[in-house]
């Protein structure tokens, strides 16, 4: 599964994911919201791992795929695209929510005590600190410590 491309320093990046590499750890979680929101808090990271139990070791990373599905419904258009990536633009928002509900991925979050939701911007934080290259760059393969 691929991203779309996102300049970071001048070059372009595409995000991708191999389930198959995923152990579940959520450091890539925990980078996300390190970068984006200054939290050491998992819950917060704006990708998801989802276990598949009852087997072991078996879990799948939901990501934005930047497919534009929460600009096209925002009603104050508050969501464009800047260099690759949707961005919310918070003072804009309204809060409607209607960009969660479309988002078909489900990676569009609303944290507890937020007026706005929040997603992916392709930082790359996922990417640079997956310990096992799980989550990387399309282009260039690069990922993982």
């Amino acid at each position: 599964r691929v991203g779309v491309n996102r300049l970071r320093g001048g070059v372009a990046m595409r995000l991708a994911a191999k389930d198959e590499l995923c152990s579940g750890c959520r450091v890539c979680q925990v980078a996300c919201s390190l970068s984006i929101l200054r939290e050491n808090n998992p819950k917060k990271g704006l990708l998801r791992i989802d276990p598949h139990f009852p087997v072991p070791g078996n879990y799948s990373i939901r990501y934005c795929t930047q497919c534009g599905e929460c600009a096209a419904v925002c009603p104050v258009e508050a969501i464009t695209l800047v260099e690759g990536a949707y961005v919310i633009d918070k003072e804009t928002c309204i809060g409607c929510m209607a960009c969660v509900e479309a988002c078909p991925h489900g990676v569009m979050v609303v944290h507890r005590g937020e007026d706005t939701p929040s997603k992916c911007t392709l930082c790359g934080a996922c990417m640079e600190m997956c310990p096992r290259g799980a989550v990387y760059d399309a282009d260039t393969g690069e990922g993982g410590r």
